[in-house]
Formats: C-alpha cells, sequence, structure tokens
C-alpha cells in the first residue's frame, strides 16, 4: 500500500478575485507565477514528438499501483496532458479512455486511447466535451506546465461525472524553459501544496489526498545533484506524489 498523508491546512493566494470562471472560488497563482523563461506557444515546444519516457521505472509502476487502487474496469477515463506511454495497469480493460495532448504523433502510439485530441490548454482551457462525461480524470508529470490551472480544474470538475475520481500525479523532472515560475521556485512541498490549491479553488471537490514515496538514498544538495534532478539524469530518483480528490463525494467502493 502507498502511504498517505492529508493536509490539514493550507494558504490561499490573496490574490483579488478578478476575472474568476463559473465554479472557481479563487485563483491560486498571481500573473507572474503563471510566466515561463520560454514564452513561446506549447504547439511549437511539442510540434516534435519525443518517444521518451518522462520519469523512471519505479515511478511508473507506483502509479500503475495507485491507479490499480482506484480505477475500476468499467470507467470512461480522460487522461489529460498524455502521450505515447500510458501508465494504466495493463492486465485491466477500461470501458473508454479518451487521450489529449500536445502531439498527435505521440498520441496516437498510445496503445490504450481509444480517442484523443490535440489542444493547447494553455490558450483554451474548454473541454469540448459534455457534462458529467466521465468517470475519472489523470495528469502525469504534466500540471507543472499549466498557465491556468485553475480552469483546468474547472473544467475537469464539470466533465466528470458526481463520484468521479481526477488523480494528479508528478515529479522533480520537468522542462525547464516550459514549466511556470510558481512551480520552478519551489521544492517538494510547496508543489505539492499547489496542486492541493488548485484543487481547493474550485467549488465541489472532495478534500485532496496527498500521496508521496520518496527515494531512500540522499542524493545531495550539490548542484550537480539538483541539475541531475530537473533533467532526469540520476537513475532510479524520481520522488513520486500524486493528489487525488472526488467530484462532490468519495464513492464507497473506493474505500475497499
Amino acid at each position: 500500500m502507498l502511504s498517505n498523508s492529508i493536509p490539514q491546512k493550507w494558504h490561499f493566494s490573496s490574490y483579488p478575485l478578478l476575472r474568476i470562471s463559473s465554479g472557481l472560488k479563487r485563483v491560486v497563482l498571481t500573473p507572474e507565477g503563471r510566466t515561463k523563461l520560454n514564452p513561446s506557444p506549447d504547439r511549437e515546444f511539442y510540434a516534435s514528438p519525443r518517444f521518451v519516457k518522462h520519469v523512471d521505472d519505479k515511478f511508473i509502476s507506483t502509479l500503475k499501483d495507485l491507479y490499480g487502487e482506484i480505477l475500476k474496469p468499467e470507467m470512461e477515463i480522460l487522461d489529460l496532458c498524455s502521450s505515447w506511454v500510458s501508465h494504466l495497469p495493463e492486465q485491466v480493460a477500461y470501458k473508454r479512455v479518451v487521450g489529449h495532448g500536445l502531439n498527435a504523433q505521440e498520441l496516437a502510439r498510445n496503445p490504450r486511447l481509444d480517442y484523443f485530441f490535440v489542444k493547447d490548454l494553455n490558450k483554451d482551457q474548454k473541454l469540448e466535451m459534455e457534462d458529467s462525461t466521465f468517470h475519472a480524470a489523470l495528469c502525469t508529470v504534466s500540471v507543472q506546465y499549466l498557465q491556468q490551472p485553475e480552469k483546468v480544474f474547472a473544467e475537469v470538475f464539470r466533465v466528470l461525472r458526481p463520484g468521479g475520481v481526477f488523480i494528479v500525479s508528478f515529479s522533480n523532472r520537468l522542462f525547464y524553459e516550459k514549466v511556470i515560475a510558481a512551480w520552478r521556485d519551489g521544492k517538494g512541498y510547496s508543489r505539492v501544496q499547489l496542486v492541493v490549491q488548485y484543487f481547493q479553488c474550485v467549488e465541489g471537490f472532495t478534500q485532496p489526498q496527498v500521496i508521496r514515496k520518496l527515494p531512500n538514498a540522499k542524493q545531495g544538495n550539490s548542484i550537480f545533484s539538483r541539475i541531475g534532478g530537473i533533467v532526469g539524469l540520476l537513475s532510479g530518483s524520481d520522488p513520486f506524489y500524486a493528489v487525488v480528490a472526488y467530484k462532490n463525494f468519495k464513492p464507497t467502493y473506493q474505500s475497499d
């Protein structure tokens, strides 16, 4: 089993409540926190496919175990910011898996997707789907690139069915020039806190549950260790973080 911890209290940004979309209680990020070192459109950055793994095998195994605990075969699943690699358990056949990403070639290689669409969520957060469509939504190692995460989380809430689950997982790897400043300037704890705030700014999500699985070996705090963590060069060093919340309520069968 994975170790769970639920934060008792989180600090919310006091940034003025201006131009907040329907379903949002507050904004989390300041305008400065949404900026990127490379401001070019993400569609340009991801124009060429990257057929690589963005986290190590231990992270992927932990994520599959988590999905195995929460997701059920009868579910319809939305896999946001997906790629050519599926992290769903191979032995489970789900009712339908819809993928989203920025590169059609990568998505076409994903064996678990029944359908996929290409969309830049930093340009347009609207999901062209009806309300209450999916039982589950996933976002793997990509939340750090969202410049309007509050609106994206509100849209995910809209397309989830009552009792539907949203699982956001991430590690310490990132494309440094494309990550938002609020994430780039933080560390593991503050990044977890940020994702929790994304959930809590949307009216109706349950209290987020935080799941951590950290590597045993200490890597040190040298400049080489920090750079290695950013670009993912340290074998087996990826920490695992996930934040999980449900729309309106947690189904009773999830507690088994």
